[in-house]
């Protein structure tokens, strides 16, 4: 329902990467919440966001294709992205692009304003891979700055985020904190009795993890942990995703006899039922600047059961929704979930305490109001001091 009384609408760009990942998620999701606001919102970018779901006269998405010219060894998609970003704000006359990821989204968000004679303000938000990872790399650390310098205003997922961004980068560039959200009309607990039957038996719990696979998730801690919660009550796992290391996650759950315990479910664009299924939800990362599915299943009434990495303790409240650990503790991560499996009324609490959480500190009402005015900081020519 599109909400009024906010003042004036704005025209909003947002670029972001359209698959699968967290990042897209949010963007999709912060799009869709402005659009509903009544603010314009175009989605510039390589495929059409798989969050976008039903039609909103108030958003709009601009394409964005690579010129194949032979003599390009490599499509030279940044310097499309940059020219498609100009030409919408030119036609659409935006007030400001909001991207997600410093690179190369920034750097070609700084191009486009330049073609368009500073015509709009950029806002990026840092998500984790392009500092914790990039930002590792020396060749690209410099352009990472300039993207961010560049920037009229600079977001981060997490103060996690923002202390490793200061000390990998040095950056003195004010850098605000604003958390990743979830849309409680979507998250929340579900009616699933029937489906549950599917994969479990009644006397059966279920784990979950949903996750792209990449060595810092550390997949093979999930089957770790399978293994020995399975030892003490009858367990199923779903895994939900794909990525590089889920045919060794495949080869582990063969080699301890647990095929027949898990349940792989590859990539799924609507995951709040697949939560509402789960007891536990299994988040062991060794990197992770928020952890928003985290706090998706928080807000599903399903405790979290994993380390106590990057931004992760900022979304599960240790000891009252979910229980942390040192990364790869396996046998403490297990025992918290066989604790949470066989005590109804610890589990109660926590489920409770979870999605208090969830709608008291990142939902998306709130989260929606900050980006707001954020926006209309940057356009007004405000600018924070604070770093």
């Amino acid at each position: 329902m599109e909400k009024s009384g906010r003042g004036k609408k704005m025209r909003i760009g947002i670029t972001c990467y359209p698959s699968h990942g967290g990042s897209g998620v949010v963007a999709t999701e912060l799009g869709k919440l402005m659009a509903e606001r009544g603010h314009q919102v175009h989605f510039v970018t390589y495929d059409m966001p798989f969050r976008l779901g039903s039609f909103n006269h108030n958003i709009h998405y601009h394409e964005v294709e690579a010129n194949r010219y032979a003599v390009f060894r490599y499509p030279p998609y940044d310097l499309a992205l940059a020219s498609r970003m100009a030409q919408v704000a030119k036609l659409h006359s935006l007030d400001v692009i909001h991207v997600h990821y410093a690179v190369p989204h920034a750097i070609c968000a700084y191009l486009a304003k330049e073609m368009s004679d500073n015509s709009f303000k950029v806002v990026t938000t840092l998500h984790g891979t392009d500092i914790t990872v990039l930002g590792e790399d020396p060749s690209l650390r410099d352009i990472i700055c300039f993207g961010i310098r560049q920037s009229d205003a600079v977001t981060a997922v997490s103060d996690d985020l923002i202390r490793q961004t200061k000390e990998l980068l040095c950056m003195d560039k004010p850098i605000e904190r604003v958390y990743n959200f979830v849309d409680q009309r979507i998250y929340s607990p579900q009616d699933v009795k029937d489906i549950r039957l599917q994969y479990a038996q009644p006397d059966e719990k279920i784990l979950l993890h949903i996750s792209n696979f990449r060595a810092v998730k550390r997949v093979p801690d999930v089957i770790r942990i399978l293994d020995r919660v399975h030892r003490h009550t009858p367990t199923k796992l779903l895994l939900v995703g794909e990525g590089p290391y889920l045919s060794q996650a495949t080869d582990m759950a063969e080699e301890r006899g647990l095929m027949d315990r898990v349940v792989f479910l590859g990539k799924q664009d609507k995951v709040a039922k697949l939560i509402s299924l789960a007891d536990v939800f299994l988040l062991p990362s060794s990197k992770e600047s928020f952890g928003l599915v985290a706090l998706e299943a928080m807000a599903c009434g399903v405790p979290t059961v994993g380390s106590n990495a990057g931004g992760i303790p900022e979304v599960v409240a240790d000891g009252k929704t979910g229980f942390l650990s040192n990364v790869g503790d396996v046998d403490a991560m297990a025992d918290h979930a066989i604790r949470l499996l066989t005590d109804p009324d610890l589990y109660r609490n926590f489920s409770e305490n979870g999605r208090a959480r969830a709608q008291e500190h990142f939902c998306a009402e709130k989260i929606a109001d900050q980006y707001e005015a954020l926006y209309k900081r940057v356009i007004a020519g405000e600018k924070r001091t604070e770093i």
